[in-house]
């Protein structure tokens, strides 16, 4: 069982000066959703997801010693350019991590970060802004500290991660990750996100089309709506169905049983904007095309028998999960019936992938 004090790095040589890395991380959809959460970013319930392949932030972290190790020093550019409104959640970061990272004020940082999706498509970027930033972090510790293992490496960069956006320590390694405690899982911890390798064929290559059916701000933020879980009245029995269905989604990807793995799939959403819906005050990010998608998503499964379901995050976009197998077929429905609810006509392609990459 690890502690948070396993992570802090103690003792370390300024062994270099100034250089460069690079990492792309991707982001994530949660089979099993978290929604309620602890102090220091430890989640109420644990969560599985899929890592995907396609939508993710790549960043460059720049570094140079600097004279004073008094305070944070860095810049930060997105996609090329200064962007001043995004600093403050970079230096909160940096304060929540600096016990883990000592050497931070040591250097100052140029961090230069990009999109390969849209930045006002309505993804959350979070997951996958924090997993890269964390990335390009431990790499700078592993210069300064070479000792290192490589899973050390890993799980103190979900670690990092989780303590930037909660979902961004599932962010860090692919394809499924398990984060928080579960007791039927090996090696899961509060701490930071641990891949899970059993997974059947039928799974391979899954693909996640994201269908973008408002990709305004939302009106409730996951920071308050987490919150919201404390008081709630039906917190401890969601916490426990969140257990119980990690237990058996895992089993279910184990063994290839698509048609399951869609019931507790679509029932997870469901339940989480239920949550929501049920709680004081209550909200709904749910839109009304958002219901038009899913009724059209149940009407082409039960006509067509084609094992494709949504999910949802804490907004309106609707994830349409399915085979690899299927794809030519799910994508003409989506042109054919699905485009006029999405925003603009718009949809992402993506499926799963592996995680951070370093980009040489």
């Amino acid at each position: 069982m690890y502690s948070d004090t396993d992570f802090i790095t103690s003792s370390y040589t300024i062994s270099v000066t100034e250089g460069r890395f690079q990492w792309s991380a991707p982001s994530n959809i949660a089979l099993v959703k978290y929604w309620g959460k602890k102090d220091k970013q430890i989640p109420a319930n644990p969560s599985i997801s899929f890592t995907l392949e396609n939508c993710k932030t790549i960043t460059q972290l720049d570094f140079s010693k600097k004279e004073s190790n008094t305070d944070f020093s860095f810049d930060l550019l997105f996609e090329g350019k200064p962007k001043e409104e995004f600093k403050p959640k970079i230096q909160k970061f940096f304060e929540r991590i600096f016990e883990y990272c000592p050497y931070l004020k040591d250097f100052h940082f140029i961090i230069n970060t990009e999109n390969t999706f849209p930045h006002s498509s309505g993804i959350a970027s979070s997951a996958s802004g924090m997993a890269a930033l964390a990335m390009n972090i431990m790499s700078l510790e592993k210069a300064l500290c070479p000792a290192m293992t490589e899973d050390y490496f890993y799980q103190k960069a979900s670690l990092l991660a989780r303590l930037g956006s909660g979902s961004a320590c599932r962010s860090v390694k692919g394809q499924v990750v398990v984060w928080g405690a579960h007791e039927n899982t090996a090696g899961s911890s509060d701490l930071f996100g641990v891949e899970v390798t059993d997974i059947h064929p039928n799974f391979k290559n899954y693909q996640d089309t994201i269908l973008l059916v408002d990709k305004g701000e939302k009106q409730v933020s996951s920071t308050v709506g987490h919150e919201l879980m404390h008081n709630h009245p039906y917190a401890q029995r969601r916490f426990e169905q969140a257990h119980e269905n990690l237990t058996a989604i895992k089993t279910l990807l184990a063994t290839g049983d698509i048609e399951a793995f869609i019931k507790i799939v679509e029932s997870e959403a469901l339940t989480l904007h239920a949550m929501m819906m049920t709680s004081m005050p209550y909200f709904i990010l749910m839109k009304p095309n958002t219901l038009e998608i899913i009724n059209k998503i149940w009407a082409f499964r039960n006509t067509t028998q084609i094992p494709v379901c949504f999910t949802l995050d804490a907004g309106a976009n609707v994830h349409l999960l399915y085979p690899e197998n299927v794809k030519d077929k799910v994508l003409e429905f989506i042109n054919k019936e699905l485009v006029g609810f999405c925003q603009n006509g718009q949809y992402i392609c993506d499926q799963i992938g592996m995680g951070a990459k370093a980009i040489q």
